[in-house]
């Protein structure tokens, strides 16, 4: 059985396009760069750092740089300008009805990750939140699930489930040697889970159930 759910947050719980993209846009204007909101969605879920070197051939130093400009709109206002999936909660609910033990996993720093979960009052379904840490030295997914599967001391890696929307989640559970479930409802797509192994697909988030439900 699935006895560990490890959830990603941006995509997957919550869809942070707005706050996101807005703080991306403002970090980039003091580099003299104009976008818009649409071509930014790339910057959602990936650690951020590595989105401004990957997709706008910053250096290393100037994206910290980046970072902390977008720090500055996000930490405010910018994790607020989110959304709740509509079956998010419904189905966190039902899940630790079926005795899972539920995981936060994610890249965001447990600052924001935290008061997003709380904003949305879905934090008490978390056993433990595993998050990036402020000073990137723990913000690669797969960082991340070694942090919780440590932390909480799981000897059974067979019983972990890796939820997430980009194939960041697909990878980090490969370096951990457990298994993932890809959802194509956030921000990446179909052909990206597959490109990379994901072990479930799913379109919709109440899919989740049937899967721990075969897996006991």
């Amino acid at each position: 059985m699935f006895k560990y759910v490890f959830l990603d947050l941006d995509g997957t719980l919550t869809d942070p396009f707005l706050g996101i993209t807005n703080s991306v846009k403002y970090a980039l204007k003091k580099f003299n760069i104009d976008a818009i909101n649409e071509e930014l969605k790339c910057f959602i879920g990936p650690p951020l750092v590595d989105s401004f070197i990957d997709y706008y051939d910053f250096t290393y130093e100037d994206a910290i740089k980046a970072k902390e400009y977008y720090r500055e709109v996000y930490s405010t206002k910018g994790l607020f300008e989110n959304e709740i999936y509509s079956n998010t909660e419904k189905v966190l609910k039902e899940l630790k009805k079926l005795g899972c033990t539920l995981v936060l996993a994610t890249s965001k720093p447990e600052k924001f990750s935290i008061q997003i979960l709380k904003h949305f009052n879905i934090y008490d379904y978390f056993s433990f939140c595993a998050c990036a840490t402020l000073d990137e030295t723990r913000n690669k997914k797969g960082q991340v699930i070694k942090y919780a599967i440590d932390s909480l001391n799981i000897t059974n890696n067979n019983e972990i489930l890796m939820v997430g929307d980009r194939f960041h989640d697909v990878v980090g559970a490969k370096e951990n040697d457990i298994k993932s479930c890809y959802v194509t409802y956030g921000y990446g797509s179909v052909d990206e889970a597959k490109k990379y192994g994901a072990n479930y697909i799913i379109d919709d988030f109440n899919d989740l159930i049937k899967i721990i439900k075969d897996s006991i």
